[in-house]
């Protein structure tokens, strides 16, 4: 099925950044493989928005602020955090956009995950889930009804930025073949499981 887009869609890239790409600090395999079909997306909508990790050192989601393993779990304020290795720091290379990503179709970044003590995955509402970033305010400023997602990590930030998304109002489509996951403890299934639940399409780009 071929894709239309509408004048009211908007395409929404998640953290296509060099730290989740092939040689990054918490590189998703195949995360380069998505440039070419997501440049390519992006010359075709209307709107078009990316989302990007931006965190200070020493931030609460990283495993090496509590002297504690990568992918090891602990409660914060806000509840279960995943403890990752030091990854999109600011002002880092780690944390820029892949080179071969066309930037310049970004009509805003949102920066998400700078908050010392709270994670984000969304780019809709952080893992507080009482801070807002205001995407969805520009999204409904600039008219968009229906989003496209597409990036890195499919099971985290993708599918958090795609849930948020289906509880501000906006219809939602994953293009599951412009993403890659991490897969974490079944991670992959729950996402699924929830995208099912809340009426959050599964397409692939043609």
């Amino acid at each position: 099925m071929g894709f239309e887009i509408a004048a009211t869609d908007a395409l929404i890239v998640v953290d296509m950044q060099n730290d989740f790409c092939p040689g990054g600090a918490l590189a998703v395999p195949g995360g380069d493989a998505l440039i070419s079909p997501i440049n390519a997306m992006m010359a075709r909508f209307p709107i078009v928005v990316a989302t990007q990790d931006w965190h200070p050192a020493s931030h609460a989601s990283f495993a090496s602020a509590h002297g504690r393993a990568p992918f090891d779990t602990i409660e914060l304020a806000y509840g279960t955090q995943v403890l990752w290795p030091d990854h999109c720091v600011q002002r880092t290379q780690g944390a820029e956009f892949h080179p071969a990503l066309d930037t310049d179709r970004f009509q805003m970044v949102v920066r998400k995950g700078f908050h010392p003590g709270v994670d984000s995955y969304s780019g809709f509402v952080e893992a507080d889930r009482s801070t807002v970033t205001g995407l969805s305010s520009y999204l409904r400023e600039r008219g968009a009804k229906r989003l496209y997602l597409v990036g890195l990590a499919l099971d985290f930030c993708v599918a958090w930025t795609a849930f948020d998304a289906r509880a501000a109002g906006f219809e939602v489509v994953v293009v599951e073949n412009a993403c890659r996951a991490i897969d974490l403890g079944g991670s992959l299934d729950v996402a699924f499981a929830e995208f099912e639940r809340l009426g959050i399409s599964r397409r692939d780009w043609p």
